[in-house]
């Protein structure tokens, strides 16, 4: 349905040649992956699709084709996919109210578009031993159990969240339950060390994830946060790091949090924040970590927004304070952020300083 509004903003290019929107299913991606004018390749969407296109299906001759560095298809390709996005909370004492922010910030992350988000919030990895753990949950679930459900419109999310969530024990569904409509899903006390396929497929649906991790000692969960996010999750996507400033005031934290921000193999690395701010900011740079490769492709290959153009980047990383006011517009308790982008689409389209004050009234009744 969006299609006729690009047409419409591209208009321009269209009248002129430059651009043509196609409309189809797989025949149609197809047809155009391998047609000889075709010269550059850009997909989002699952690393299935990727191997597909660059491998041929599943198979004796996809296996010859990788074993032989031989891909099927024979021009360049960038993609941005999906991940098992880790929310790695570091213990330290919190105030109520922050505890209750951090709260609202990890369900937003999770309920956003009903979850099919590739940077939605999949995996909570928190410390076993800190003490505001049961009051962080429990803020968590009356937030998610506040929340109306969605419609699960995402092909295969029903499947998915069957397969995913069939025989666990520890499972809270939260929100009223509806035809077509998807509960939202805390699954707690995973086990870091087991070969959980929660730790290896992206769920694209209404699941949260939790595995308590036994280090204590806000470096030492640190360090343990980001080897299990780099090695045992998978995607290189984005990751998201709650830390308290007090916590940071340790040098041994702020000296750890530098190294581990630089050894985490995602594309953004997000310090108190949704990644996807970084995503919709459009200036940073915004795709999977640089480790991806045709035959590993996890979160994909190259960049997109990073409007300076720069080169021979790494990753971004998105650093804001643990709490902020006015209450951000996309966090999913934020009473007025249908008025505020309202108001913010207007002023863009027509800015006036005359539009500022009606806009700030409606983020701070937020």
């Amino acid at each position: 349905y969006l299609g006729p509004f690009y047409e419409r903003a591209f208009q321009p290019l269209v009248e002129r040649g430059y651009l043509q929107f196609c409309y189809g299913g797989a025949d149609v991606g197809s047809y155009l992956s391998y047609h000889p004018l075709i010269e550059d390749i850009h997909i989002t969407g699952s690393d299935r699709t990727h191997d597909l296109i660059v491998w041929g299906p599943p198979g004796p001759e996809r296996e010859r084709r990788m074993a032989s560095d031989d891909p099927l298809l024979k021009k360049q390709i960038t993609s941005e996919l999906g991940c098992v996005t880790p929310v790695m909370v570091v213990p330290g004492e919190y105030s109520a109210a922050e505890l209750r922010f951090v709260a609202e910030n990890v369900a937003s992350q999770m309920v956003n578009n009903a979850s099919f988000n590739c940077n939605a919030a999949k995996v909570l990895v928190l410390s076993e031993g800190w003490s505001q753990r049961e009051a962080f949950m429990t803020h968590l679930r009356d937030i998610l159990s506040t929340i109306p459900t969605r419609l699960a419109y995402y092909p295969g999310a029903n499947d998915r969240y069957e397969q995913l969530t069939k025989g666990r024990s520890q499972l809270q569904r939260l929100g009223q339950q509806e035809p077509n409509k998807l509960p939202w899903t805390l699954i707690r006390g995973l086990d870091a060390q087991a070969k959980d396929p929660l730790w290896s497929t992206e769920p694209f649906c209404s699941i949260l994830s939790e595995v308590a991790l036994p280090e204590r000692d806000p470096a030492a969960f640190l360090r343990a946060a980001g080897k299990f996010s780099n090695d045992t999750l998978w995607g290189t996507l984005s990751c998201s790091i709650i830390i308290h400033p007090r916590t940071e005031q340790s040098s041994e934290v702020r000296n750890t949090l530098d190294v581990v921000v630089d050894e985490l193999r995602y594309g953004v690395v997000a310090i108190n924040h949704w990644p996807a701010v970084a995503y919709g900011a459009m200036t940073p740079p915004w795709g999977g970590h640089v480790s991806g490769t045709l035959k590993d492709v996890q979160s994909g290959i190259g960049f997109v927004h990073n409007t300076p153009m720069i080169e021979g980047i790494e990753k971004a990383v998105l650093r804001g304070p643990l709490t902020v006011f006015p209450k951000p517009p996309w966090f999913v308790t934020n009473r007025r952020s249908h008025r505020v982008a309202e108001k913010m689409v207007d002023f863009e389209l027509e800015p006036s300083f005359l539009k500022l004050p009606s806009i700030l009234v409606d983020a701070i009744r937020g």
